[in-house]
């Protein structure tokens, strides 16, 4: 059974730092596109940043220049480190992560880690 599991959640500082992992497990199928979304309660979940499987990334235009997204393939597993964290990046993070298996892909999410970002 396909487990994505997100850990490193929790409560820091405004202007502080954090950093997710999120590990996927028991599919012998190729790990591909893996990204992570967060979500405030009452809106919409947003992706905060994507990896491709060959390292290249992706922002959102709120977290260019504070967030860093990156994957190690041979643990496959995906981190996100967050420097000068706002109140406003306070949500739950969700890792999402595509798998593939020769011409068919599926996807699969995290049951989500919370940040907190207050004084």
């Amino acid at each position: 059974q396909v487990q994505v599991v997100e850990s490193g959640g929790g409560l820091v500082q405004p202007g502080g730092s954090l950093t997710l992992s999120c590990a996927a497990s028991g599919s012998g199928d190729s790990l591909d596109y893996m990204a992570w979304y967060r979500q405030i309660l009452g809106s919409q979940r947003e992706l905060v940043a994507g990896v491709t499987p060959d390292g290249r990334p992706n922002y959102a235009d709120s977290v260019k220049g504070r967030f860093t997204v990156s994957r190690d393939n041979t643990k496959n597993t995906m981190y996100l480190q967050m420097n000068h964290l706002r109140p406003e990046d306070t949500a739950i993070y969700y890792c999402y992560a595509v798998f593939s298996r020769l011409t068919y892909k599926y996807q699969n999410w995290g049951q989500g880690t919370q940040v907190t970002v207050s004084s």
